[in-house]
């Protein structure tokens, strides 16, 4: 089961509203959502995980790049959503290259919660070698926020949205949304 929410920065605290994802194609579809979420080019994070696999932030700031953190590369891989998110960048490939896993093959059927390590690798293990069962990404992306790096990486994937959530201030916000 997937969860996917916008919580965007105002003067007055923070806003949450859930969002669907089945439109969004691109991390550049993602970026604009996100950035029409404020209007006044505030910070907007947007959350999405898939229960007790993996999470993932993305940080749009006005108009720059969004920022990314996945807590599960291989287990977001998986998924139609994660997908969005795996950038040849953030997995430290040249972009186009044909080194790693084809995504667009990889079964989607939801049933990728609880797979084994063993269960991604080709004959040969090249996927799980080019896909990290590890976070990937912008670690930092919540330093100013008051999550650290340390902090963000210790979270586990049932319950990281709400422990984000909650340090920012905006637990009961994100609830109204859940």
């Amino acid at each position: 089961m997937y969860f996917a929410a916008l919580l965007a920065r105002t003067e007055d605290g923070w806003e949450a509203s859930d969002t669907e994802l089945d439109d969004v194609e691109t991390l550049s579809d993602l970026a604009d959502l996100a950035r029409e979420a404020s209007p006044d080019e505030d910070t907007v994070l947007v959350l999405i995980e898939q229960e007790d696999a993996w999470f993932g932030v993305v940080r749009v700031d006005g108009e720059d790049d969004p920022r990314i953190y996945v807590s599960d590369a291989a287990a977001a891989a998986r998924s139609a959503y994660g997908e969005l998110l795996l950038t040849d960048e953030l997995l430290g490939r040249e972009p186009g290259a044909d080194d790693g896993p084809d995504l667009d093959a990889l079964d989607l059927d939801g049933t990728e919660d609880g797979e084994s390590e063993d269960d991604d690798e080709d004959e040969d293990g090249s996927a799980a070698d080019a896909v990290p069962h590890s976070p990937v990404g912008d670690s930092e992306i919540l330093d100013d926020l008051g999550i650290g790096e340390k902090e963000l990486r210790s979270l586990d994937a049932d319950d990281a949205l709400s422990a984000i959530a909650e340090a920012l201030g905006a637990s009961e916000v994100l609830e109204t949304v859940r």
